[in-house]
């Protein structure tokens, strides 16, 4: 692991992925002392009061402090797109990885039910998803966690397919070893590399779709201060107050890109070659 974190930080990019990723958990963890005023807090008389001494980043339509309102924010947003992208990871890769196992009919049938489900687009089966199970953020957690699970099935399969003719799946399937223990304890732990490379990069897709629900208000709901929905709020005020809509946006964006640079980070220092 220390190695690992070496070879990772000799990259520019992992380097910088980091560093932004350093920052966004700063603003998870310590946020709410962090915060210089009430994020909830409203204030009439500082309705889109502009950046300043008072406010860094401004005041929104209600007088809320904008900076108050993204670091607290952080908890709200960061969190539950991890979470479900975790969950969208471990049932793809636990599928992938049945799948490559068994492989002849069973293989057939589970990589064309995926196949169908990947036909529809992400955004809108993560829609159809919210629209069954009802507005609110662990909603919204749980459709992005079944829109990332066929990818990452696929992503699995492909590795799993390579680990099943290795030498110590034979022997655990001439042992007598049952397939929930090859699959789990023998293959699993085998192609977790390259996983946890398409996990680091999908988290940038799960923070920016979750976004887009709250956005749409079918995700965290107001007063919350999730940072999709503060962009929702701000839309009709972005020619009086801009920068109540750039914050948040520019903290969405700043996320992306963390965890965008530490994928491209882990996947070079993972990379056997590199290592000459």
């Amino acid at each position: 692991m220390t190695d690992l974190l070496r070879r990772l930080m000799r990259t520019p990019q992992g380097a910088i992925g980091l560093l932004l990723l350093a920052v966004l958990a700063a603003a998870c963890l310590f946020g709410p002392w962090l915060a210089p005023h009430d994020p909830e807090k409203m204030d009439f008389l500082g309705r889109f009061r502009p950046l300043g001494a008072q406010n860094w980043f401004g005041a929104d339509q209600f007088g809320r402090d904008v900076l108050s309102r993204l670091l607290v924010g952080a908890r709200s947003t960061l969190p539950m797109a991890l979470a479900a992208t975790l969950l969208g990871t471990v049932a793809g890769a636990v599928v992938g990885t049945a799948s490559a196992y068994l492989g002849g009919r069973w293989d057939e049938a589970i990589m064309r039910t995926i196949d169908a489900v990947m036909a529809v687009p992400g955004l809108l089966l993560a829609l159809l998803l919210v629209s069954t199970l009802g507005n609110g953020a662990g909603n919204a957690m749980i459709a992005i966690a079944v829109t990332f699970a066929p990818g990452m099935a696929r992503v699995t399969r492909a590795v799993a397919l390579t680990v099943r003719g290795q030498d110590y799946v034979k022997s655990a399937t001439v042992r007598g070893e049952s397939a929930s223990w090859i699959i789990f304890r023998e293959m699993l732990p085998n192609v977790m590399a390259p996983v946890v490379i398409e996990a680091t990069i999908r988290v940038s897709f799960a923070v920016m779709l979750f976004a887009t629900l709250s956005f749409l208000g079918l995700g965290a709901q107001p007063p919350a201060s999730e940072w999709g929905l503060m962009v929702a709020e701000a839309r009709q005020y972005v020619h009086q107050a801009p920068w109540i809509i750039i914050a948040p946006s520019l903290a969405i964006a700043m996320t992306a890109i963390a965890f965008n640079l530490l994928g491209d980070g882990l996947r070079d220092a993972m990379n056997p070659r590199d290592e000459r």
